[in-house]
């Protein structure tokens, strides 16, 4: 017993002086360690970016505590990286005996640390190029292994403790400036205070951030505001992507990083108050959202990222869970799942963020419902997209209609066209326009012909063709843009009626809830939106509805028109005011044309629209006899070429 008694003291002992002589070492050479870890950083900057790193001084300051004056790293041929004129931190030195760097203190005066773009040169261009060391492997990255040792290693190298005064930074986009200055931040104790200074070419104010910050048990909560009266204004934004956006305060909770197991939990919220936003293609006024929240529950995994499904998203007073999920474990799959609980109509009508549904302002409603969105996309097998949106109702009902009155189609109306924001003549819907023409008074070949190129499925569905929406999405997945729509007729009739033609995010939204509620509250019959739609379309240059076109390019009424006439009108419809570009000189179709009709007039036999002595007139070459042939001698020699024909996302290829 006491040999293993002395075996332990003696263990001890030799620990300790081991301790000791590490210790003493560290003291004696800790100058040559720290000038050679700055070269060493220094030389690694030089050779990787290309950028020279300097520190005129560095020495200790008592145990663990580090001055550096002077900090500067500059490109080669650029501007000022960032120049730090003093800088104090001292180091965990337990921690650095296991590999990790962490800091205690920290203390800045007077820095800048910019970003400069002159034409295509970038003084930061360097540190944005992949590094070349690192070997493609077909090694996966484990998610949550690696977003732990990231925010491990960030949170150890944010200070317990921290003042910075008169630390700037400085923006410069070709012109387009934004300075954000830290005449103050503060960090004792877990509570956070700054005092900020932000001026560009547009505006200048004072913010401040406030609140909560633990690095060491990784949990913060800041809120950032303006010192002054009114809303933070974002900046650099305004001028670089003509976005203008502003709010009153944002709040961001961190409760909880935890590991464990394999995956990463992240918990907590964050909250906006009084969100602004502007940009043309987004609204054509500003967007307002008064409150927003995200209680999130973020999980990493060998092989996915995820918002779990337990998370809770509100803006106003719609509440809804969301699930998105990045899945990489066979294929990469992109996963987004939307359930808002049984909530009143009307309360998601006074939710509607100002100036993103300005024709539902004033509507009101009575009943519930509850909606459920699914949907993936497999990036490998992208024709298996899944999209399923379902909306469950319980008594709902519009009582009053806000701007946009749906009503409006069953009378006569005053129709006008915007084109780039211009009010077109008007056009009387109504019998005691001499144009206007009854369902009964259109060659029934027109109704084929124009349902078969624009919407083959319009007397079946309810304003929407899920399939020809799953396909859309594909082929702007595919191509990264917005190349292909899945317009009905019942979507053309809304955005001509009641909205405009801008493409904008706000007309979308507006027209998909607005064609909703035409088309699953029996507002208007069927044959009556074909008759309105008929009799409002843009039929070329100034030329609107049917009793205009057949007179513009045959000089014949619409119950006078032959079976190629109605398909070349159905064909134009898309870029009605490019129809002379169908025409040679010789006033013949030309052959794109040409064999356009012979492919819709396949589909249309096809599908029994049509007998073979309905097309007794395709022997016979189009003649446009009306005013639209002045527009064929002046466009005679020209060669300019014509996109397709729209075709139907339903036909069968």
């Amino acid at each position: 017993m006491k040999n293993k008694k002395r075996k332990i003291k003696i263990s001890l002992t030799i620990l300790v002086l081991m301790l000791l002589a590490l210790f003493t070492g560290f003291i004696i050479f800790r100058d040559t360690l720290l000038q050679q870890a700055i070269q060493k950083v220094s030389s690694k900057l030089d050779q990787k970016y290309n950028s020279k790193f300097t520190v005129e001084k560095a020495e200790f300051n008592g145990l663990t505590g580090i001055k550096l004056t002077k900090i500067t790293l500059v490109p080669k041929d650029a501007d000022t990286l960032f120049d730090i004129q003093k800088m104090e931190t001292s180091i965990n030195f337990w921690h650095l005996f296991s590999g990790d760097i962490q800091l205690g203190t920290l203390k800045i005066n007077n820095g800048l640390v910019q970003l400069i773009q002159k034409g295509d040169r970038k003084n930061f261009a360097a540190f944005l190029k992949k590094d070349s060391s690192e070997v493609a492997t077909n090694d996966k990255r484990d998610y949550a292994v690696f977003a732990y040792r990231i925010i491990s290693k960030v949170l150890n190298l944010i200070p317990t403790d921290m003042k910075i005064e008169n630390l700037k930074f400085k923006i410069d986009d070709n012109g387009k400036k934004a300075f954000i200055d830290i005449q103050d931040l503060v960090l004792a104790n877990s509570n956070m205070e700054t005092a900020i200074n932000v001026q560009t070419n547009t505006f200048s104010q004072r913010w401040k951030i406030k609140g909560f910050a633990d690095p060491r048990n990784k949990k913060a909560d800041l809120r950032f505001f303006n010192r002054d009266t009114g809303a933070i204004k974002v900046p650099y934004f305004d001028e670089r992507y003509n976005l203008i956006a502003s709010f009153d305060s944002i709040r961001l909770n961190i409760e909880n990083i935890d590991r464990s197991g394999n995956e990463l939990h992240i918990d907590g919220f964050t909250s906006i108050v009084n969100l602004k936003i502007n940009h043309p293609k987004i609204a054509a006024k500003d967007v307002v959202i008064k409150n927003a929240r995200l209680d999130y529950r973020l999980l990493l995994g060998s092989d996915f990222v995820a918002v779990d499904s337990n998370s809770t998203a509100q803006f106003n007073s719609i509440k809804f869970r969301p699930y998105l999920s990045y899945e990489t474990e066979s294929d990469t799959i992109y996963k987004l799942k939307v359930n808002i609980p049984k909530m009143k109509a009307q309360d998601f009508i006074n939710s509607l963020p100002d100036g993103l549904f300005t024709h539902f302002q004033g509507m009101e409603a009575e009943g519930n419902f509850d909606y459920k969105l699914d949907f993936k996309f497999n990036k490998n097998k992208p024709d298996q997209l899944v999209f399923d949106s379902n909306i469950n109702k319980e008594n709902l009902k519009i009582t009053k209609y806000g701007e946009a009155n749906l009503n409006k189609l069953n009378g006569e109306f005053i129709y006008r066209a915007i084109i780039k924001e211009v009010l077109q003549r008007p056009i009387l819907v109504g019998n005691a326009n001499a144009n206007y023409t009854p369902m009964s008074a259109i060659s029934p070949y027109l109704k084929k012909c124009v349902l078969t190129t624009e919407d083959p499925s319009f007397f079946s569905h309810h304003g929407f063709i899920n399939e020809a929406f799953k396909q859309s999405i594909v082929k702007n997945i595919k191509t990264k843009k917005f190349a292909r729509g899945a317009s009905t007729i019942s979507m053309q009739l809304i955005k001509n009626v009641f909205l405009t033609r801008e493409k904008t995010v706000s007309r979308k939204l507006e027209e998909i809830l607005l064609v909703y509620i035409l088309e699953n509250n029996r507002i208007v019959s069927k044959e009556r939106m074909l008759e309105v739609y008929f009799n409002i379309i843009e039929w070329g240059p100034n030329v609107y509805g049917i009793g205009e076109a057949s007179k513009f390019y045959f000089q014949k009424k619409p119950d006078q028109l032959n079976f190629n006439e109605c398909l070349y009108l159905a064909r134009i419809i898309p870029s009605p005011k490019k129809f002379m570009y169908q025409f040679n000189d010789q006033g013949k179709l030309k052959e794109f044309a040409a064999q356009q009709e012979r492919f819709l007039t396949n589909i249309m036999l096809k599908r029994g629209l049509l007998a073979i002595d309905d097309t007794i007139y395709k022997s016979l070459p189009l003649f446009i006899s009306g005013p639209a042939r002045s527009y064929l001698r002046i466009k005679a020699q020209d060669t300019v070429a014509v996109d397709s024909v729209k075709v139907s996302d339903e036909f069968d290829f």
